[in-house]
């Protein structure tokens, strides 16, 4: 899938907001705000469940990365998530 495809794909989701569980988190890290070169994917079925976390990592920017991209949109997709949450900024390692 087209990188800037699978972006606006959950640019979608993300825009909805909260609108119950599962819920999916995304959340990008870096050396700096520049470069992401990691994602979390965090996934919580339920209120009071315990988060699953999966974790990819990018020599380039994450954040851009077409294989990255599509794995998200396909891990939002099966995992039937009413809610996506992105943390747009990127976090300091």
């Amino acid at each position: 899938m087209n990188v800037d495809k699978a972006k606006k794909r959950i640019a979608k989701q993300v825009k909805k907001g909260f609108k119950g569980y599962p819920t999916i988190n995304l959340e990008y890290f870096g050396q700096s705000t520049d470069k992401a070169t990691e994602v979390a994917v965090q996934f919580l079925l339920e209120e009071g469940a315990e988060v699953q976390e999966e974790r990819f990592s990018s020599k380039t920017d994450a954040r851009v990365d077409e294989v990255i991209q599509s794995a998200l949109v396909k891990i939002i997709e099966r995992a039937n998530a009413n809610s996506v949450m992105e943390i747009e900024t990127v976090s300091i390692l």
